[in-house]
């Protein structure tokens, strides 16, 4: 089974998230932030409104509380608006 997103939607993998402090002390699961790095997987074709401006193999920095996560073969996706992402990463 495969998603595909539609219009200026686009799907996300997350990046690891923070599993440990700096100081060394390990944050339990319920307790870790949503990553704002991820990594572009699937894109849809876009609208007027709303282009395309990213591809599929982008890492981009995308805003805290954007999308809706989706679980799918043990995976953790996120499928947000390409209006949510900030910036990519070069």
């Amino acid at each position: 089974m495969t998603i595909k997103p539609l219009a200026d939607k686009v799907l996300l993998v997350s990046a690891q998230a923070e599993e440990t402090t700096a100081s060394g002390l390990y944050i339990a699961a319920s307790a870790q932030e949503k990553p704002e790095f991820m990594c572009v997987e699937a894109v849809g074709p876009g609208t007027e409104e709303n282009p395309m401006t990213v591809k599929v193999g982008d890492k981009v920095i995308i805003t805290k509380y954007s999308g809706t996560e989706v679980k799918l073969d043990s995976t953790q996706y996120t499928i947000a608006s390409v209006k949510d992402i900030l910036a990519v990463i070069e």
